[in-house]
């Protein structure tokens, strides 16, 4: 899960300060489900929320952790569900439908870690959330502490698929 096209450069330190944030949420998965791990940050840098996947444990095909993540910060914020100059920090590069919530909650930013070649939609397979058609384009900086977010899928992926 490696190698994805270049965008947004290699990031800040901030960046890998939120996406060392985004690992320690994925830590907290659920056993059954991929260990992806999201977090939101406010506009002053202040955490909002954070989430792991939890398709497998709540039994809910959207429950992944960007979308869980999205909709907790949009209850702490309470004024609406726009997150206008909010980051998203998440270990592997969203799929068409989280790629989507993003643009439809109007993040400010969008920051991952691992490429995902298979299903990513910020870059490797699609590139949803940059499309000139759609009302709104987040920031991106893609590929922040990319073999330590790859290395927490592979080691899943070794001990739960043959």
């Amino acid at each position: 899960m490696t190698g994805g096209p270049s965008i947004g450069g290699a990031g800040s330190r901030s960046d890998e300060v939120m996406i060392r944030a985004a690992l320690a949420a994925a830590a907290d998965a659920d056993p059954r489900d991929v260990p992806v791990g999201a977090v939101v940050f406010g506009p002053d840098g202040r955490e909002l929320a954070r989430a792991a996947n939890a398709r497998e444990a709540l039994g809910d095909p959207t429950a992944h952790a960007e979308v869980l993540a999205l909709r907790a910060a949009a209850r702490v914020l309470g004024d609406g569900w726009r997150l206008e100059g909010a980051t998203l920090a998440v270990t592997l590069e969203p799929c068409t439908m989280c790629a989507g919530a993003l643009v439809a909650s109007r993040i400010g930013k969008l920051v991952f870690g691992a490429w995902e070649p298979k299903t990513g939609a910020v870059g490797s397979l699609w590139d949803v959330v940059r499309d000139r058609r759609l009302n709104h384009r987040p920031q991106v900086r893609g590929g922040i502490l990319e073999s330590e977010c790859a290395a927490v899928l592979d080691a899943f992926f070794r001990t739960h698929r043959p």
